[in-house]
Protein backbone atom coordinates (compact mmCIF):
# COMPACT_ATOMS: atom_id res chain seq x y z
CA UNK A 1 0.00 0.00 0.00
CA UNK A 2 1.24 3.52 -0.69
CA UNK A 3 0.89 4.57 2.90
CA UNK A 4 3.22 1.66 4.21
CA UNK A 5 6.49 3.41 3.77
CA UNK A 6 5.71 6.79 5.09
CA UNK A 7 7.15 7.09 8.73
CA UNK A 8 4.06 7.88 11.68
CA UNK A 9 3.03 11.88 12.15
CA UNK A 10 2.65 10.47 15.50
CA UNK A 11 4.00 8.25 19.00
CA UNK A 12 2.18 5.29 19.20
CA UNK A 13 1.04 4.85 23.11
CA UNK A 14 0.93 1.51 25.11
CA UNK A 15 -2.10 1.06 23.78
CA UNK A 16 -1.82 1.28 20.42
CA UNK A 17 1.98 -0.90 21.03
CA UNK A 18 0.13 -3.54 22.15
CA UNK A 19 -2.49 -3.90 19.52
CA UNK A 20 0.65 -3.97 17.06
CA UNK A 21 2.01 -7.03 18.88
CA UNK A 22 -1.18 -8.81 19.06
CA UNK A 23 -1.74 -8.14 15.25
CA UNK A 24 1.68 -10.04 14.73
CA UNK A 25 1.44 -12.83 16.98
CA UNK A 26 -2.28 -13.77 16.21
CA UNK A 27 -3.68 -14.70 12.72
CA UNK A 28 -4.47 -10.87 12.05
CA UNK A 29 -8.72 -10.95 12.34
CA UNK A 30 -9.43 -7.41 12.13
CA UNK A 31 -10.96 -5.98 15.13
CA UNK A 32 -12.43 -2.61 12.72
CA UNK A 33 -12.33 -0.55 16.16
CA UNK A 34 -10.48 2.66 16.15
CA UNK A 35 -7.40 1.61 17.57
CA UNK A 36 -6.84 -0.41 13.88
CA UNK A 37 -8.02 2.35 12.28
CA UNK A 38 -5.02 4.80 13.71
CA UNK A 39 -2.52 1.73 12.71
CA UNK A 40 -4.02 1.62 9.42
CA UNK A 41 -3.93 5.31 9.03
CA UNK A 42 -0.29 5.24 10.12
CA UNK A 43 1.20 3.03 7.64
CA UNK A 44 1.73 0.78 10.51
CA UNK A 45 -0.54 -2.21 9.58
CA UNK A 46 -1.83 -3.17 6.16
CA UNK A 47 -4.97 -4.77 5.17
CA UNK A 48 -4.68 -7.98 2.82
CA UNK A 49 -7.57 -10.30 1.11
CA UNK A 50 -6.86 -13.95 0.46
CA UNK A 51 -8.10 -15.89 -2.66
CA UNK A 52 -11.30 -16.56 -0.56
CA UNK A 53 -11.93 -13.13 0.62
CA UNK A 54 -11.44 -13.20 3.98
CA UNK A 55 -9.78 -9.55 4.72
CA UNK A 56 -6.83 -9.91 7.09
CA UNK A 57 -4.19 -7.69 8.75
CA UNK A 58 -0.26 -7.98 8.85
CA UNK A 59 2.50 -5.10 10.11
CA UNK A 60 4.38 -3.02 7.74
CA UNK A 61 8.19 -2.66 7.77
CA UNK A 62 7.41 0.57 10.20
CA UNK A 63 5.06 -1.55 12.39
CA UNK A 64 8.08 -3.44 12.67
CA UNK A 65 10.42 -1.02 13.56
CA UNK A 66 7.73 0.80 16.03
CA UNK A 67 7.50 -2.79 17.94
CA UNK A 68 11.14 -3.58 17.77
CA UNK A 69 11.69 -0.29 19.08
CA UNK A 70 9.50 -0.76 21.78
CA UNK A 71 11.05 -3.76 23.50
CA UNK A 72 14.40 -2.46 22.76
CA UNK A 73 12.85 0.15 25.57
CA UNK A 74 11.41 -2.02 27.68
CA UNK A 75 14.78 -4.62 28.24
CA UNK A 76 16.61 -1.30 29.43
CA UNK A 77 13.82 -0.04 31.57
CA UNK A 78 13.97 -3.21 33.53
CA UNK A 79 16.84 -4.01 36.09
CA UNK A 80 19.26 -7.37 35.49
CA UNK A 81 16.93 -8.75 38.80
CA UNK A 82 13.90 -8.02 36.79
CA UNK A 83 14.67 -9.58 33.67
CA UNK A 84 16.71 -12.85 35.08
CA UNK A 85 13.54 -13.12 37.33
CA UNK A 86 11.28 -13.29 34.08
CA UNK A 87 13.30 -15.74 32.34
CA UNK A 88 12.77 -18.24 35.07
CA UNK A 89 9.49 -17.41 35.57
CA UNK A 90 8.96 -18.07 31.88
CA UNK A 91 10.94 -21.54 32.14
CA UNK A 92 8.35 -22.70 34.82
CA UNK A 93 5.57 -21.82 32.72
CA UNK A 94 6.81 -23.52 29.73
CA UNK A 95 7.51 -26.78 32.49
CA UNK A 96 3.20 -26.02 33.31
CA UNK A 97 3.41 -24.10 36.51
CA UNK A 98 1.70 -21.04 37.39
CA UNK A 99 4.08 -18.80 38.93
CA UNK A 100 3.96 -15.29 40.36
CA UNK A 101 6.32 -12.86 40.82
CA UNK A 102 7.14 -10.64 44.17
CA UNK A 103 4.13 -12.27 45.49
CA UNK A 104 3.32 -10.58 49.45
CA UNK A 105 2.70 -13.41 51.71
CA UNK A 106 2.54 -14.68 55.35
CA UNK A 107 5.60 -16.92 56.54
CA UNK A 108 5.56 -18.80 59.59
CA UNK A 109 8.64 -18.60 61.59
CA UNK A 110 9.36 -20.86 64.66
CA UNK A 111 10.39 -19.35 67.93
CA UNK A 112 14.08 -20.64 67.92
CA UNK A 113 14.89 -19.19 64.54
CA UNK A 114 13.46 -15.82 66.07
CA UNK A 115 15.20 -15.86 69.02
CA UNK A 116 18.61 -16.90 67.23
CA UNK A 117 18.46 -13.70 65.09
CA UNK A 118 17.41 -11.40 68.05
CA UNK A 119 20.72 -12.54 69.70
CA UNK A 120 22.94 -12.66 66.82
CA UNK A 121 21.14 -9.00 65.83
CA UNK A 122 22.25 -8.02 69.55
CA UNK A 123 25.93 -8.69 69.41
CA UNK A 124 26.23 -7.42 66.28
CA UNK A 125 24.74 -3.46 67.75
CA UNK A 126 21.15 -3.75 65.40
CA UNK A 127 18.37 -3.63 66.76
CA UNK A 128 16.28 -6.99 65.32
CA UNK A 129 13.93 -6.52 62.73
CA UNK A 130 10.28 -6.52 64.55
CA UNK A 131 8.09 -9.28 63.71
CA UNK A 132 3.88 -8.95 63.39
CA UNK A 133 2.43 -8.45 66.49
CA UNK A 134 -1.08 -8.70 65.47
CA UNK A 135 -2.69 -10.73 67.46
CA UNK A 136 -4.57 -12.95 64.97
CA UNK A 137 -1.34 -13.54 63.72
CA UNK A 138 0.50 -14.90 67.02
CA UNK A 139 0.69 -18.57 67.48
CA UNK A 140 0.52 -18.68 71.45
CA UNK A 141 0.89 -21.35 73.69
CA UNK A 142 -1.50 -23.66 75.03
CA UNK A 143 -3.16 -22.42 78.43
CA UNK A 144 -1.90 -24.38 81.59
CA UNK A 145 -4.49 -26.84 83.29
CA UNK A 146 -5.01 -25.09 86.25
CA UNK A 147 -8.35 -27.64 87.25
CA UNK A 148 -8.23 -31.11 88.70
CA UNK A 149 -9.62 -32.69 84.99
CA UNK A 150 -8.42 -31.11 81.60
CA UNK A 151 -10.60 -29.26 79.25
CA UNK A 152 -10.36 -31.46 76.87
CA UNK A 153 -8.56 -34.88 77.03
CA UNK A 154 -10.28 -36.20 73.52
CA UNK A 155 -7.81 -38.48 71.28
CA UNK A 156 -8.73 -36.67 68.71
CA UNK A 157 -7.84 -33.08 69.41
CA UNK A 158 -4.89 -31.84 67.39
CA UNK A 159 -1.83 -31.03 68.58
CA UNK A 160 -0.96 -27.38 69.45
CA UNK A 161 0.99 -25.35 67.48
CA UNK A 162 4.89 -24.89 68.03
CA UNK A 163 5.48 -21.13 69.28
CA UNK A 164 7.00 -18.62 66.60
CA UNK A 165 5.70 -15.92 64.80
CA UNK A 166 4.05 -14.98 61.65
CA UNK A 167 6.47 -12.47 58.92
CA UNK A 168 5.92 -10.93 55.15
CA UNK A 169 7.68 -12.88 53.15
CA UNK A 170 7.95 -11.98 49.18
CA UNK A 171 9.60 -14.52 47.24
CA UNK A 172 11.08 -13.29 44.00
CA UNK A 173 8.86 -16.16 41.85
CA UNK A 174 6.81 -18.45 43.71
CA UNK A 175 5.04 -20.89 41.53
CA UNK A 176 2.94 -23.83 42.00
CA UNK A 177 2.07 -27.31 39.53
CA UNK A 178 -0.69 -26.93 37.36
CA UNK A 179 -2.85 -29.28 38.47
CA UNK A 180 -6.30 -30.24 40.37
CA UNK A 181 -4.87 -32.59 43.12
CA UNK A 182 -3.77 -30.73 45.79
CA UNK A 183 -1.63 -33.11 46.91
CA UNK A 184 0.81 -32.67 43.67
CA UNK A 185 0.87 -28.73 44.18
CA UNK A 186 4.58 -28.52 45.05
CA UNK A 187 5.09 -25.29 45.91
CA UNK A 188 8.44 -23.89 45.22
CA UNK A 189 10.57 -20.32 45.74
CA UNK A 190 13.00 -18.96 43.61
CA UNK A 191 15.27 -16.53 44.53
CA UNK A 192 16.73 -14.26 42.04
CA UNK A 193 20.14 -12.37 43.42
CA UNK A 194 22.44 -10.75 40.56
CA UNK A 195 25.33 -9.37 42.87
CA UNK A 196 26.97 -11.07 45.28
CA UNK A 197 26.37 -8.99 48.06
CA UNK A 198 22.66 -9.04 47.88
CA UNK A 199 23.23 -12.86 47.96
CA UNK A 200 24.95 -12.76 51.19
CA UNK A 201 23.15 -10.04 52.74
CA UNK A 202 20.10 -12.91 51.80
CA UNK A 203 22.44 -15.36 53.47
CA UNK A 204 22.65 -13.76 56.87
CA UNK A 205 19.00 -13.22 57.40
CA UNK A 206 17.90 -17.18 58.94
CA UNK A 207 14.04 -15.70 59.16
CA UNK A 208 14.05 -15.33 55.71
CA UNK A 209 15.42 -18.40 54.81
CA UNK A 210 12.94 -19.55 57.15
CA UNK A 211 9.85 -18.54 55.69
CA UNK A 212 11.06 -19.01 52.24
CA UNK A 213 11.21 -23.18 53.80
CA UNK A 214 7.56 -22.90 55.53
CA UNK A 215 5.70 -21.20 52.12
CA UNK A 216 7.67 -23.88 49.81
CA UNK A 217 8.30 -27.31 49.25
CA UNK A 218 11.35 -26.83 47.66
CA UNK A 219 13.70 -22.94 47.47
CA UNK A 220 16.39 -22.50 45.03
CA UNK A 221 18.88 -19.64 44.73
CA UNK A 222 19.33 -18.11 40.79
CA UNK A 223 22.31 -16.39 40.27
CA UNK A 224 24.71 -15.63 37.43
CA UNK A 225 27.31 -18.39 37.45
CA UNK A 226 30.70 -17.63 39.16
CA UNK A 227 28.92 -15.57 41.49
CA UNK A 228 29.27 -17.67 44.79
CA UNK A 229 30.64 -21.47 45.24
CA UNK A 230 27.65 -24.12 46.29
CA UNK A 231 29.24 -24.87 49.53
CA UNK A 232 28.45 -21.38 50.35
CA UNK A 233 24.73 -21.83 50.41
CA UNK A 234 23.01 -24.13 52.65
CA UNK A 235 22.25 -27.52 51.61
CA UNK A 236 18.33 -27.58 51.78
CA UNK A 237 18.41 -24.76 49.19
CA UNK A 238 18.48 -25.85 45.23
CA UNK A 239 20.94 -23.70 42.86
CA UNK A 240 20.60 -22.56 39.47
CA UNK A 241 23.00 -20.03 37.61
CA UNK A 242 23.20 -18.66 34.51
CA UNK A 243 25.68 -18.84 32.09
CA UNK A 244 26.52 -15.56 30.25
CA UNK A 245 24.59 -12.84 29.33
CA UNK A 246 21.32 -12.82 31.81
CA UNK A 247 18.83 -12.28 28.99
CA UNK A 248 20.11 -15.18 26.34
CA UNK A 249 22.80 -17.43 28.58
CA UNK A 250 22.09 -21.07 29.49
CA UNK A 251 20.46 -21.56 32.56
CA UNK A 252 21.47 -24.53 34.44
CA UNK A 253 20.99 -26.14 37.66
CA UNK A 254 23.76 -27.14 39.93
CA UNK A 255 22.45 -28.68 43.06
CA UNK A 256 18.36 -29.87 43.71
CA UNK A 257 16.90 -28.62 46.47
CA UNK A 258 16.01 -30.61 49.01
CA UNK A 259 12.35 -31.38 48.72
CA UNK A 260 9.78 -31.79 51.15
CA UNK A 261 6.06 -32.59 51.29
CA UNK A 262 4.57 -29.60 52.34
CA UNK A 263 0.69 -28.58 51.76
CA UNK A 264 -0.32 -25.04 50.57
CA UNK A 265 -1.21 -23.10 53.30
CA UNK A 266 -4.60 -21.71 53.70
CA UNK A 267 -3.32 -18.22 54.33
CA UNK A 268 -1.33 -18.89 50.55
CA UNK A 269 -4.04 -19.71 49.00
CA UNK A 270 -6.37 -16.62 50.15
CA UNK A 271 -3.11 -14.88 48.12
CA UNK A 272 -3.40 -16.71 45.62
CA UNK A 273 -6.67 -16.33 45.28
CA UNK A 274 -6.79 -12.40 45.14
CA UNK A 275 -3.86 -11.99 42.51
CA UNK A 276 -3.29 -12.97 38.81
CA UNK A 277 -0.17 -15.48 37.40
CA UNK A 278 2.55 -14.15 35.89
CA UNK A 279 2.00 -14.61 31.73
CA UNK A 280 4.20 -13.25 29.24
CA UNK A 281 2.51 -11.16 26.83
CA UNK A 282 -0.87 -12.66 28.59
CA UNK A 283 -3.12 -10.91 25.60
CA UNK A 284 -0.52 -11.70 23.14
CA UNK A 285 -0.50 -15.22 23.79
CA UNK A 286 -4.61 -15.16 24.34
CA UNK A 287 -5.21 -13.82 20.91
CA UNK A 288 -2.58 -16.14 19.44
CA UNK A 289 -3.78 -19.08 20.55
CA UNK A 290 -7.54 -17.99 19.31
CA UNK A 291 -5.77 -17.03 15.79
CA UNK A 292 -4.49 -20.65 15.90
CA UNK A 293 -7.52 -22.55 16.34
CA UNK A 294 -9.94 -21.00 14.62
CA UNK A 295 -10.70 -22.97 11.15
CA UNK A 296 -10.48 -21.54 7.56
CA UNK A 297 -13.76 -22.45 7.39
CA UNK A 298 -14.74 -20.90 10.54
CA UNK A 299 -13.40 -17.25 10.02
CA UNK A 300 -15.29 -14.15 9.74
CA UNK A 301 -15.83 -13.30 6.18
Amino acid sequence: MEHASHAPSWTPGRTHVSRLMKIWRSAGWPCRDPIELDLLAAGLIEAQTDEAGRDTLRLSPSGFQVLAASRQRNLRAMSRHERLAQRVARQLVDAGRLVWLELSLRAQVQAHVQAHVQAHAQAQGHAPEPATTEPALMVSEPLPDLGLWPLDTSANSSPPEPKGSWRMARPDVFSVRHTSVEAYLQPVVHEIKVSRADLLSDLRHAVKREAYQWLGSACYYVFPAGMAKPNEIPEAFGIWVVHGDIDTGQLEQVRPARHVHRPLPFAVWMALAKSTPWRPDELAEAQAQLGETIKPDQAPA
